[in-house]
């Protein structure tokens, strides 16, 4: 069995609006590169081969679709559907090359919930993802067989997350919404209004550098972002849709969170540790690519993402986007690692660059 897992793609509108204007809030633009890697892993030497395609996260950006311009951290099911069918109108080539993808024998896809897209918990979006893919498509929180654990990462995190048995809240009129935690509320309310002036804000890493950047160097700006901050906090004090995510504790891991960039290391080895049947562990969330390698050969591998990455490494002024994925090869029937394998796609003539091989 081959699995192939990407995380992160942070789809939205599509790069233009109906007006024709740009949509400063895509973060997606390889659907043409995506379809040559799906079109790559499902002919030729792969055509009968079995290919799992795990899409860990994040990859419909739920969180930053707006309704009628309107951005709402009210999330019930019909908001969170119309918002599925604006990212499949935005991007038909991404949806169909998946399509094509599950018509090669021996093919398989699998879509992890992560915390931009939390809304795909919900029954409904999840049959209209199903009606756009296929029915087989299978969509949840992680993925552990054959060796390997696949989740998105995020649940480590405590403004990312809240408990499964708070997933869903009543919201107006008795309608089941979302219980979102901090960090999408932030991505909903705050980043829109950011990234207005500053589309990259949300993609500068490490973001705790570029803070500090613009301190110094874009002073007027940092005053404003900290102002719209500081007035969203306030104002959402008594949201009693998201106070109950909301105290003095919360509020400072919130802002230590967004400016220490997490290492996912040793999350991978507590995994490892509790479930003792895997060798493998893939995560995402970050949008950092790595890979380690413990002992009794096991391994944790992270796949990045295939947005723009601002950096404010002085060597590597301009943006970064790097095509990546985890390629594993399991032996289905004693559930061994064969290979495993951090890879960068780089287009059909040039399928991938290998950056590590595990044997």
């Amino acid at each position: 069995m081959i699995y192939l897992v990407l995380s992160d793609l942070h789809l939205g509108k599509g790069k233009f609006l109906k007006n024709g204007q740009l949509n400063i809030l895509e973060d997606f633009f390889e659907d043409e590169k995506f379809a040559e890697f799906l079109e790559y892993y499902s002919s030729g030497q792969f055509y009968l081969k079995n290919v799992h395609l795990v899409l860990n996260g994040d990859i419909l950006n739920l969180i930053q679709i707006d309704n009628d311009g309107v951005f709402s951290h009210i999330v019930d099911e019909k908001l969170s559907i119309k918002g599925i069918d604006k990212i499949y109108q935005g991007h038909p080539q991404f949806f169909d090359a998946i399509r094509e993808f599950l018509k090669s024998p021996n093919k398989k896809v699998t879509y992890i919930i992560g915390n931009h897209d939390a809304a795909m918990a919900f029954p409904g979006a999840k049959k209209r993802l199903q009606e756009l893919i296929g029915e087989d498509l299978c969509i949840d929180f992680e993925l552990d067989e054959n060796g390997v654990y696949i989740e998105h990462g995020h649940k480590y995190e405590v403004i990312n997350t809240v408990p499964m048995k708070n997933y869903f809240l009543e919201g107006p009129n008795g309608k089941e919404i979302l219980n979102l935690p901090w960090g999408s509320l932030f991505c909903i309310n705050v980043l829109p209004r950011l990234r207005k002036e500053r589309p990259y804000i949300d993609k500068v890493r490490p973001l705790n550098s570029y803070i500090r950047w613009v301190f110094f160097h874009d002073f007027v700006f940092f005053l404003r972002m900290t102002r719209t901050v500081l007035s969203y906090l306030w104002e959402t004090n008594k949201d009693i849709y998201t106070k109950q995510n909301r105290n003095f504790k919360t509020t400072l891991k919130l802002l230590k969170q967004i400016t220490i960039y997490p290492n996912y290391e040793r999350k991978a080895k507590g995994v490892l540790k509790k479930k003792r049947h895997i060798h493998t562990v893939v995560m995402g969330h970050t949008h950092v690519q790595e890979w380690r390698r413990f002992p009794e050969g096991k391994y944790y591998f992270n796949t990045g993402t295939w947005n723009q990455i601002p950096t404010m490494d002085a060597g590597l002024h301009e943006s970064n986007v790097a095509l990546s994925y985890c390629l594993l090869d399991v032996h289905e029937k004693s559930q061994s690692l064969r290979s495993g394998a951090l890879n960068l796609w780089q287009g059909k003539w040039r399928p991938y660059l290998g950056e590590v091989l595990t044997l």
